[in-house]
This record gives structure tokens, C-alpha cells and sequence, in this order.
């Protein structure tokens, strides 16, 4: 199975970090004034602690793990903690070098201004100054894991409604779903949670747009179960994302859709007739895992009609643009599900690779909004890209 090259950078990033944290702690428990013994017996704990942490999540990312609803103390001593590990060792590591980096350049201007005064006479070490640093270099790297075990346990697990009124002519109130991510980090409590949230909006349209599982299709049944209990108005229609792709054959794939009901745009659409006059659903494949093809799912349709498109990955929006279609509505990139906030706004590596991470766009007439998500890939930790259920107020 061929996976992205970003998984395989992102791999040997934290390979790295895992071998800087840990040099580091050994040579700080080599400075400390234990015995032999003990420094020995500590360093072996931390490294095989690094190296458990580490195989266990690399594990969990790159091979399926098909174990439904495991319990809770499984899933925090198996999956959690190694996952929270891996994330915030990689960034206690870049604050690490910095500040490592930083204190060489000080040094070293230090040492320049010494000499150009002529000052060389020895400076005494102050031990306290010293002590001082390290404790507060520690409670720095230390931030990172701390905020990626909340980010964890709380924040992405936090749900937001997101509402929001456009222009579409025709009235209708639309509820999005997408990037639900079904897998050992979104169980079936969670899953049931979502979907009573959903049930709650009294939706006239519910639209699902991608990525039901994370990395098994053991999941998909039980996620379609728990979104099949929503009863829209108008129904629910729904479109593939990648990780159904990767982890399943479109032929299985369509027929778990099938069997609960939910029907599946794939390159297809659907004209739903209102007192109000008709409207079209529209639904592509992934546009880079799937077959996507946009002229046969337009085919036939009246371009009057208004049109509303489930199209997984949002790079579709400009050619739904001069087709003159005026909603898109997109999930893929989890709003970068770990955004660093800064003051010209966020950014995470989703800014970095699509002109659409999250939010609403307008191209003349036409617009796009695209979805945070509920659920996580790669790492269960989400931090300021918070999951999003989205009600979307059609006028």
C-alpha cells in the first residue's frame, strides 16, 4: 500500500526528535549527581520508554487496526498515550534546539565581547542561575506534551456547531458532516453523541462529505448505522473521501451505503422535488484517490436549477465556479487540526499545501465553505482547529 510522501517526512521528523529528546535527557541525567547505577538504569528506562511510545503510534498510523470500541484504559495506555507522545515530543524538540541554538549564538557574542574589551578574567558560574534554567528549559519542553494530551482529551472532542446563511435560492435548512474518522480515537458512544447532535438541528438536508473511517473498513458499518438514525426532510446523501479509497473497494464500499439507507453520489447527482421547485445534490468522487469526473455527474441536469456539491477535497471549487455552481461544500483538511496561531492569522500544514483549509471562499457567484470536521487522522490531538458540525441556513 503506497502512502503520501508527507506521512514518510513527518515520519523521520519525529524519528529525529525521538533521538535529540533523547541524548538530551541522558546527558542531563549524566550531569546529575547520582550514582553510576542509577544514571544507567534511568537512561535504559527512558529509552526504551522513547522507543515503546514511538513504534506503538508509528504502528497505529501505518497499519489498520480493526479493533472495535476497545476500553477506555486500553485505548489511553495503547493508542493515547502514544500518540500524545509522539506529537508533542516533536515540537518539545524543535523549542529544545532552539533555545539550544540560541544559547550557542549567546555565547559565542559573549565571547566576542570579552575579548574586544579585554576582559579576561574568569566569570563565576552561579549555581542557582543555572539550576533556574534548566527548570524552566524542562517546563518549556514539557508544554508541547501537556498541550497535546488536551488537545487529546478535551478539544477534540469538543464540538461546535457552526451556522451560517447563504444565498442558494431555494430555502432549506443543511446540515454537514464530514471527516468523521470511525476508529479507535471515535468510537460508537462517540459516534452516537454526534449523531443525536445532528438529530437536534431537525436538518431539511443532511449532506456526509468523506472519510467515515480512519484506517479500517471494519468501521464504516457501525459509523453508517449511527448517521442513518438522522432523519432529514429532504434525506441524507453522502460522497467518498479518501480513506475509503485507501482501506476499501468502491464495489464494498457502496454496499455498506446500501444497507443503511444512505445514498451514495458518486459522479452522480439527484434532483429532489419541493413546493418550492426543484433542487440538484451533486456528488464527485475524491479527487485524488477516487475517479472524479464532474461532466458525468452534471450530466443531464439543468444548470437552473440550484445546485448543491459534496465534493470531499475543496480543490474541485474553482471548476464548480464556471459551471456556475453556487455551493460547494468540502471537509478533507480538519482545518489543519493543529494550528498555530499567529499574528497574521493560523497556520498548520494544510495552510501550507491548499488555498482552501477551512472556512467560506466566493469565487463571482459561487461559493465554497469548507468544514473542519469531527474526527482526527494521523494523531487524535486537535488544538485551535476545534470539530465542527455545520447548519447551514440556505436562502
Amino acid at each position: 500500500m503506497r502512502f503520501p510522501p508527507l506521512r514518510f517526512i513527518i515520519l523521520i521528523l519525529a524519528c529525529l526528535a525521538q533521538l535529540y529528546l533523547f541524548v538530551r535527557i541522558r546527558s542531563a541525567i549524566n550531569s546529575s549527581r547520582k550514582s553510576d547505577r542509577f544514571k544507567r538504569q534511568a537512561i535504559l528506562a527512558v529509552g526504551a520508554g522513547i522507543g515503546l511510545l514511538f513504534l506503538l503510534n508509528t504502528y497505529h498510523v501505518f497499519r489498520p487496526v480493526s479493533w472495535l470500541d476497545p476500553p477506555l484504559l486500553v485505548r489511553i495506555i495503547l493508542f493515547y498515550a502514544a500518540a500524545v507522545w509522539s506529537l508533542g515530543s516533536l515540537f518539545s524538540a524543535v523549542l529544545l534546539l532552539a533555545v539550544q541554538l540560541a544559547g550557542i549564538v549567546g555565547r559565542l557574542v559573549m565571547r566576542v565581547c570579552r575579548t574586544r574589551s579585554e576582559q579576561s578574567a574568569s566569570v563565576a558560574v552561579d549555581q542557582g542561575r543555572r539550576l533556574f534554567l534548566r527548570v524552566g528549559i524542562g517546563g518549556l519542553a514539557a508544554a508541547p506534551v501537556v498541550l497535546s494530551g488536551y488537545g487529546a482529551a478535551y478539544a477534540g472532542r469538543a464540538y461546535e456547531v457552526e451556522e451560517l446563511t447563504l444565498p442558494f435560492g431555494h430555502v432549506l435548512r443543511v446540515v454537514q458532516v464530514t471527516d468523521i474518522h470511525a476508529g479507535v480515537y471515535m468510537t460508537r458512544n462517540e459516534l452516537r453523541r454526534l449523531g443525536d447532535q445532528v438529530i437536534d438541528l431537525a436538518a431539511d438536508l443532511f449532506v456526509l462529505t468523506g472519510d467515515y473511517i480512519s484506517n479500517s473498513m471494519v468501521f464504516l458499518s457501525g459509523c453508517l448505522k449511527e448517521m442513518a438514525r438522522v432523519r432529514a426532510r429532504f434525506g441524507t446523501f453522502a460522497t467518498l473521501g479518501n480513506h475509503e479509497h485507501m482501506y476499501g473497494r468502491l464495489s464494498q464500499i457502496q454496499a455498506v451505503f446500501q444497507e443503511h439507507g444512505i445514498l451514495l453520489l458518486n459522479n452522480a447527482h439527484r434532483i429532489i422535488h419541493t413546493e418550492q421547485g426543484p433542487f440538484a445534490v451533486v456528488g464527485i468522487d475524491d479527487l485524488q484517490r477516487g475517479d472524479p469526473d464532474l461532466d458525468a455527474a452534471l450530466r443531464g441536469l439543468d444548470r437552473s436549477i440550484p445546485t448543491l456539491l459534496l465534493s470531499h477535497r475543496p480543490e474541485i471549487f474553482p471548476d464548480a465556479a464556471d459551471r456556475g455552481i453556487p455551493l460547494t461544500l468540502s471537509g478533507h483538511y480538519h482545518g489543519g487540526q493543529v494550528k498555530l496561531i499567529l499574528p497574521g492569522g493560523g497556520i498548520s500544514l494544510a495552510h501550507l499545501r491548499t488555498p482552501y483549509p477551512e472556512g467560506p471562499y466566493t469565487i463571482k457567484d459561487s461559493r465554497l465553505y469548507v468544514s473542519r470536521g469531527i474526527g482526527t487522522t494521523f494523531t487524535p490531538v486537535r488544538l485551535n482547529a476545534a470539530p465542527e458540525i455545520t447548519l447551514f441556513r440556505l436562502t
